[in-house]
């Protein structure tokens, strides 16, 4: 695929990103401003619950989906504040939600702890409102046990298996992608994949679209299906595309 192959087939499946401490009113509209870019929409906006009504109203009537996170990032926060931050999620317009999966706890043997908070905030999201479930795959040293993630993810009702919150050192890798990709293509129902963490230029777009095609088909790749979590990401596509750099929106995310 050229630059401009993987740029056109990148750029409607991102969730452009913002996840910063610094993120505002302005920075939010900002980031809406740029989802409209002159080569089409992106799939997604992925900001924090407390911009979530702002961006549904700046996106009115535009094929962008308003996405946003729970448990995030470290998967460790009560049960309840979780659930609760879903429903007020859901009551905003939250379009898709991202939870992060309690890893730590899974790691350490506590499966069915873990597994069910993804089964209950699905139950909240019903099957209107996607559920992307965030692994923290740069804590996973040993594939097998990632994999036994996806499946319990999956068992439990998760939409969408994500690689990474783009907090912490180790983000996307290949061999992490291609466990979620193998999980999705194994599964009895529609499973999709999101890549996120450290996903920035035309080149990392390539790579990951090359897998997904490999894995599961270049006409399974759609933005149903698979998504990229960046945000800088988007000025290099746009580059490759002949566009300037989209509105900056200050911090950006991932």
């Amino acid at each position: 695929m050229t630059d401009i192959d993987v740029s056109r087939r990148a750029l409607p499946l991102l969730d452009l990103t913002s996840l910063n401490d610094a993120d505002d009113a302005a920075s939010t509209a900002a980031l809406c401003a740029r989802a409209l870019t002159p080569r089409g929409p992106v799939a997604a906006v992925c900001l924090w619950p407390k911009f979530v009504k702002q961006a549904k109203a700046a996106l009115v009537d535009t094929k962008v989906r308003v996405a946003t996170v729970v448990n995030f990032p470290t998967g460790s926060q009560p049960r309840a504040e979780v659930l609760a931050a879903v429903r007020t999620a859901i009551g905003d317009g939250a379009d898709e939600i991202d939870l992060v999966f309690p890893y730590v706890e899974w790691l350490r043997g506590e499966k069915v702890k873990a597994a069910t908070i993804v089964a209950a905030t699905k139950a909240i999201c019903g099957p209107k409102v996607p559920v992307k479930v965030i692994l923290e795959t740069g804590h996973f040293t040993d594939m097998a046990k990632l994999a036994g993630a996806c499946a319990e993810v999956i068992d439990a009702g998760g939409d969408m298996l994500k690689t990474s919150t783009g907090k912490i050192a180790t983000g996307a890798t290949p061999e992490t992608a291609r466990v979620l990709l193998e999980a999705s293509r194994k599964a009895n129902r529609e499973i999709g994949v999101k890549i996120s963490g450290g996903v920035r230029t035309v080149a990392d777009a390539r790579t990951y679209l090359s897998l997904a095609d490999s894995v599961r088909g270049a006409s399974w790749v759609r933005p149903e299906t698979f998504r990229f979590g960046a945000s800088a990401l988007l000025d290099a596509l746009l580059a490759a595309l002949g566009e300037a750099p989209a509105a900056a929106a200050g911090a950006t995310g991932y």
